[in-house]
């Protein structure tokens, strides 16, 4: 950090001497101001190609790290840069409108180090389960951002006149516009997450017409606002489109069912992308229009897949009419009977399977179960089991969410599948371990009418014996109950998960061991009793 700061010192310095030596002709300051240029637009095109290269890299697990070194990378020029052409613009200033080189240092240093400080804590000190709301926090942060820039942006006299200024005045108000949504609507989402407040939809009476009418609205002010130019009037349009968007932004989300919420954090991305572009545009930073189109397109791309997955119409996520609906529960979304079966019984059917797949939910994420996950994992394949993963587009709060815990607990990159390369599958499965899901492998979305009704499920129950775990026999997030709990083939090892995985590994390894017998399907299929308790055969205790 110190060495960064000598630099930056070392910069202004240089730029300000640089200045000094070229006040006496108007020929040094054009010289002065040419390279200045030149070398921003260098540096500009790295980190471009760098942010590009970093998208390349993050849609891959196997190359998610090196995205994150390129996009730091990306990221260090463009700040360095930043510093430069204000530390340069300070040092050519003859006027007085601008503060010195050193000043401008000092409070680009002071900004830097707080956010800095404030990123860093947030950072180490959130938990894994509370990802996604800092990822909503932040896309708010980006949007909030935008409207103080638009605003000061206006407060600033451009020197701008006739169509330029009619042209600029345009970017700031709509880049306020989308900046203040994403802030509110970002808001909403993360407290959704977290829980703070309820996840159910709220829905205001004529909600549709109200969204409409604001939009008019805000097009008559942004009319209004382009045309007067400058002046009190001009504030009021500002103003009160500010307080219209901020107001639109929670409506658009509170109307939001919190199982939908990782549509809406992709969604809320893409809207941080496009703030951050309209951002450039109001100061002339090409860097800035091109790193928010990427973040903007990209986002919206992501949301595009992801609503294909939930079977959702993307044009319904960005109205923010989806999730809203209570539809009707179809036949099997009565409660029935349960089975529940012991860590015990579940090493034991484990023991007796060839194939096994693992299909974790946002469960996992909340007790913590990666790593036990992935200690069972490496046990069953040192047993010479076929374990694979199966991952839901949604699962958990956010997109990736699941695949980001397994690599961190170092499960292999080529065990994890995807939902369209599993569900064709599940009918050679042994054993399906459902871990912490719920709704992504809920049947009752294949029938017509249910709430949740086309939204693609991995088909779990497809498969010979399907263990799920659970804290309770509650609902998920959507609030829809699941037959698949009560199914022949399904047990529930209700408690912890993470409980319950490691009391699973310690049945493996005392004793017999993880090795097993023919698989549950192959002449050695368990059964239930008069009880409907599963009963493992006698011929596995004996291995």
């Amino acid at each position: 950090m110190s060495a960064f700061n000598d630099f930056t010192h070392d910069v202004a310095f240089a730029a300000a001497a640089a200045a000094d030596d070229a006040a006496a002709t108007g020929a040094g300051t054009d010289a002065l101001l040419d390279w200045t240029n030149r070398l921003s637009t260098l540096g500009y095109i790295a980190a471009a190609l760098l942010f590009i290269m970093s998208l390349a890299a993050l849609s891959k697990p196997e190359t998610a790290r090196r995205g994150n070194t390129l996009g730091m990378t990306g990221m260090g020029i463009a700040v360095l840069i930043a510093i430069f052409q204000a530390t340069a613009t300070a040092a050519r200033d003859t006027t007085g409108e601008h503060m010195g080189p050193l000043v401008t240092i000092i409070l680009i240093g002071l900004a830097m180090a707080l956010g800095g400080m404030f990123g860093v804590w947030r950072a180490r000190s959130v938990e894994m389960t509370g990802l996604p709301q800092l990822i909503a926090y932040f896309n708010g942060f980006v949007g909030l951002a935008a409207v103080f820039i638009g605003f000061n942006s206006f407060m600033e006299d451009g020197g701008l006149t006739g169509n330029a200024q009619a042209f600029h005045l345009g970017e700031v108000f709509l880049g306020t516009f989308i900046g203040a949504v994403t802030f509110s609507g970002s808001v909403v989402a993360g407290l959704k997450l977290a829980e703070k407040i309820k996840g159910a939809p709220v829905l205001l009476p004529a909600r549709n017409l109200l969204n409409l009418a604001i939009l008019v609205i805000s097009v008559a002010l942004m009319v209004a606002f382009i045309i007067v130019g400058d002046g009190s009037v001009a504030w009021i349009a500002l103003g009160v489109m500010t307080a219209l968007a901020l107001f639109l932004g929670w409506h658009l989300v509170i109307a939001i069912g919190g199982g939908d919420m990782p549509v809406v954090v992709s969604i809320m991305n893409s809207y941080s992308g496009w703030a951050a572009a309209f951002t450039g545009l109001m100061l002339a930073n090409p860097l800035l229009i091109i790193t928010g189109a990427l973040v903007g397109s990209s986002g919206a791309y992501l949301s595009y897949i992801m609503c294909q997955a939930m079977n959702r119409s993307f044009l319904n996520v960005l109205l923010g009419g989806f999730g809203t609906d209570g539809g009707v529960v179809a036949d099997g979304g009565e409660a029935g009977t349960h089975t529940e079966v012991s860590a015990s019984e579940t090493a034991d059917l484990l023991k007796m399977a060839k194939t096994v797949m693992i299909t974790p939910g946002y469960g996992m994420a909340v007790s913590q179960a990666q790593y036990p996950v992935a200690e069972l994992t490496r046990t069953l394949r040192e047993a010479g089991k076929d374990v694979t993963f199966g991952i839901h587009p949604v699962a958990g709060r956010l997109p990736g969410h699941m695949n980001v815990l397994l690599a961190e607990a170092k499960v292999p990159y080529d065990l994890v599948l995807e939902m369209d390369e599993v569900n064709d599958d599940f009918a050679d499965i042994d054993v399906v371990l459902v871990i912490g899901a719920n709704d992504t492998v809920n049947p009752i979305a294949e029938q017509p009418g249910s709430p949740i009704a086309g939204m693609p499920v991995l088909k779990v129950w497809e498969a010979e014996n399907v263990v799920v775990f659970k804290r309770s026999m509650g609902s998920g997030y959507a609030g829809v109950q699941n037959p698949l709990f009560f199914n022949d083939n399904t047990d529930m090892l209700l408690g912890d998960a993470k409980s319950s995985v490691e009391s699973i590994i310690s049945e493996l390894k005392s004793g017999s061991g993880a090795a097993g017998g023919a698989a549950p399907n192959a002449g050695g299929s368990s059964s239930r009793d008069a009880s409907g308790a599963r009963q493992v055969p006698a011929s596995v205790h004996q291995k």
